[in-house]
C-alpha cells in the first residue's frame, strides 16, 4: 500500500488538536515533499528521518516521490515532534511495517540522525487533553516526555528509546524482529501516583515583620494579592520568595494543570510536580514576556504561575505596559491571546506578590537615615502605578527596616508549617461554605457568603465614604474580612474582622500612606 496514515497531536495552548500524518508514495522523479502550515523546524525533518532510516537499517525510497502532508492544513505545526510519525508513514507506505497495526496509537518524537527518539516538549498537556477529551489511544513517547504523560491518571503510555523500538513493536506477521534488547527500549508506563514535593525556604528565616507575616497568612488564606513597600534590605524579598510554602497542598488537577502548562514550555521538571510554582521575572520583562504571545501563542509567567505565586520586585521599574497587562488576569483568573491567524486561552490564577521601595532612593519615612528625594521625584515615582492596578492589589503593607539590635537578638520567626496549617485549616472552611476561596468570589456570591454582622456594615460604610473607595476597592476589603473571620474560626463576619482588612488598604494610589 503506498499510501499511510499515522495519528499525532499539536500544541496549541492547553489544546492539543488531532494531527493525522498522511504519507504517499507514487513513481515519478525522485523528490520529498512536506506540506500542511508546517514551520521550519518540521520541514527539516526531511534530513532527520531520512538520515535516521538509514542509519537505523530501514529502507529510504530513494526512488519514490514521497508526499507527506499534515492535516489539518490551516493548522500551524511547529517543534521536531513530527520526526516520529512521519518516518512510521514512509515505513507503512513502504510496506516496512503493518499500517494496520498502528491503529489506536499516537506518536510523537524527534529523531536524531542515528534513529534515537529525543523528547518533544508540551507531553503532559497532550496527555492531559487527551484525558480532558476522554480519547483512549495509546501514546508512544521518548524517554524523558513518556514519564510526563504517565503522571495524569488513566492514560497509556508507553516509552520508546529507539526508532528500531517501535519498527518491532508494528512489524508484519512473520517478519525477522531482529535482535531484541530485552524489553527496556520498548516499555509501557505505569500512571505515576502524586507524590507531595518538598516545600522551598522557611518563614522561620525572617525575623520580625509582624505586620507583614500577617498579611501573608491572609493573602495564602484567600487566594488574595499583596503589595510590600519599604526600604531596601527589609526582607520583602526573603519574605515573598518563602510565600508558597504557606499555601495549602496542590490538589491533583491543580499540579497536573501547573505541570501541563510547565511542560508546553518546556520548563517542566519531575522534582517539581506538586509544588507550587514561584515566578520572579526580572523587572526589564515585556508585557508579551509576562502575559503570554508569540505565533503560535505560547504562556507567559502568569500561566507559569498557574496555581502558584507570581513575585514583581521593584514593581515601578516594570514598563508600563507589562503592569496595565496584568490588569484583567488578576480578575478573571485567565488569559485569552489573540492573534491575527490564532488564539489560545491559558489559564493564570496566580498570586501577586509585589514589593517596591516608597520612593528612587528608597527610604522616604524610614526612621534609620533621611530620604534625598524631592517631592516631585517621589510623586513620578510612584506614580508609575496606576490607581487602577493598585485597586485590583487587595492587600497593601508596609515593610519597615529592622533595628539591628531587633535583627540580631531576635528569636526565629513561626514555621512556615504551623502557619500552613492555620492557612488549610481557613481555606478548608471557605470551601466548605462556597466551594472556592474568598479571592474567587464575584457578585452575589459576595452578599451571600459574607455573613456581615450591624456594627461591621456600618463601620465599612463608615471608611469607605471616608476614604473614597471604588466598588472593586469595597468589595476586596469584604473579601479580606471574611478570609480574616476563617483564620479567627468565626461564623460571621465581625467589625474587628473589618477593621483590620481596612488597615490594608491604606496605601493609596500614589503610594503615599493615608
Amino acid at each position: 500500500m503506498s499510501l499511510a496514515l499515522v495519528q499525532s497531536r499539536a500544541l496549541l495552548g492547553l489544546q492539543a488538536p488531532s494531527v493525522t500524518v498522511e504519507v504517499h508514495l507514487a513513481n515519478g522523479l525522485p523528490s520529498f515533499t512536506l506540506v500542511g502550515l508546517a514551520d521550519v523546524e518540521v520541514k527539516e525533518a526531511r534530513e532527520r528521518v531520512r538520515s535516521a532510516l538509514q542509519n537505523a537499517g530501514l529502507e529510504f525510497p530513494h526512488n519514490k516521490r514521497i508526499t507527506v502532508n499534515l492535516a489539518p492544513a490551516d493548522l500551524p505545526k511547529d517543534s521536531g515532534r513530527f520526526d516520529l510519525p512521519i518516518a512510521l508513514g514512509i515505513l507503512a507506505a513502504s510496506g516496512q511495517i503493518d499500517a494496520a497495526r498502528l491503529a489506536g496509537h499516537e506518536f510523537a518524537g524527534e529523531l536524531s540522525l542515528s534513529g534515537e527518539l529525543r523528547p518533544v516538549r508540551g507531553a503532559l498537556a497532550t496527555s492531559l487533553a487527551l484525558q480532558t477529551q476522554g480519547i483512549a489511544a495509546q501514546l508512544v513517547l521518548p524517554p524523558g516526555s513518556a514519564e510526563e504523560a504517565a503522571l495524569v491518571p488513566g492514560t497509556r503510555v508507553v516509552r520508546a528509546r529507539h526508532l528500531l523500538d517501535v519498527v518491532r513493536a508494528f512489524l508484519p506477521p512473520g517478519s525477522d524482529a531482529g535482535p531484541d534488547d530485552g524489553g527496556e527500549g520498548w516499555a509501557p508506563l505505569q500512571p505515576t501516583p502524586l507524590v507531595a514535593a518538598a516545600t522551598g525556604p522557611d518563614m522561620a528565616d525572617v525575623k520580625g515583620q509582624a505586620a507583614a507575616r500577617r498579611a501573608l497568612e491572609i493573602a495564602a488564606a484567600g487566594g488574595h494579592s499583596v503589595l510590600m513597600a519599604g526600604p531596601p534590605g527589609s526582607g520583602k524579598s526573603m519574605l515573598a520568595l518563602r510565600f508558597a510554602g504557606l499555601l495549602p497542598a496542590m490538589a491533583a488537577h491543580e499540579a497536573l494543570e501547573s505541570a501541563a502548562i510547565a511542560s508546553l514550555a518546556g520548563r517542566f521538571k519531575p522534582e517539581t510536580f506538586g509544588q507550587r510554582p514561584t515566578g520572579a521575572p526580572h523587572h526589564t520583562s515585556s508585557a508579551v514576556a509576562l502575559v503570554g504571545g508569540g505565533s503560535p501563542p505560547r504562556p507567559g509567567e502568569i500561566s507559569l504561575a498557574h496555581h502558584g505565586v507570581l513575585f514583581l520586585d521593584e514593581l515601578p521599574e516594570f514598563p508600563r505596559a507589562a503592569l496595565e497587562a496584568l490588569r484583567e488576569p488578576l480578575e478573571t483568573g485567565h488569559i485569552t491571546i489573540a492573534r491575527a491567524a490564532r488564539r489560545a486561552d491559558f489559564p493564570a490564577r496566580f498570586q501577586l506578590i509585589a514589593a517596591m521601595n516608597p520612593c528612587p532612593c528608597g527610604y522616604l519615612g524610614s526612621s534609620q537615615r533621611a530620604c534625598r528625594c524631592t517631592p516631585d521625584q517621589v510623586s513620578r515615582y510612584q506614580g508609575k502605578l496606576s490607581g487602577p492596578l493598585l485597586d485590583r492589589i487587595d492587600l497593601h503593607v508596609e515593610v519597615p527596616a529592622l533595628p539591628a539590635d531587633q535583627l540580631v537578638q531576635a528569636p526565629p520567626g513561626e514555621a512556615s508549617s504551623t502557619i500552613r496549617e492555620r492557612v488549610a485549616r481557613a481555606r478548608e472552611r471557605a470551601l466548605a461554605r462556597q466551594g472556592q476561596p474568598n479571592q474567587a468570589q464575584q457578585g452575589q456570591e459576595i452578599d451571600t457568603h459574607l455573613r456581615l454582622d450591624e456594627a461591621a456594615a456600618r463601620f465599612l460604610n463608615t471608611a469607605a465614604a471616608r476614604l473614597g473607595w471604588s466598588a472593586r476597592s469595597t468589595h476586596r476589603v469584604l473579601k479580606v474580612a471574611r478570609t480574616i473571620a476563617d483564620l479567627a474560626g468565626a461564623d460571621a463576619t465581625e467589625a474587628s474582622h473589618v477593621a483590620e482588612a481596612v488597615q490594608y488598604r491604606r496605601l493609596l494610589p500614589g503610594g503615599h500612606p493615608h
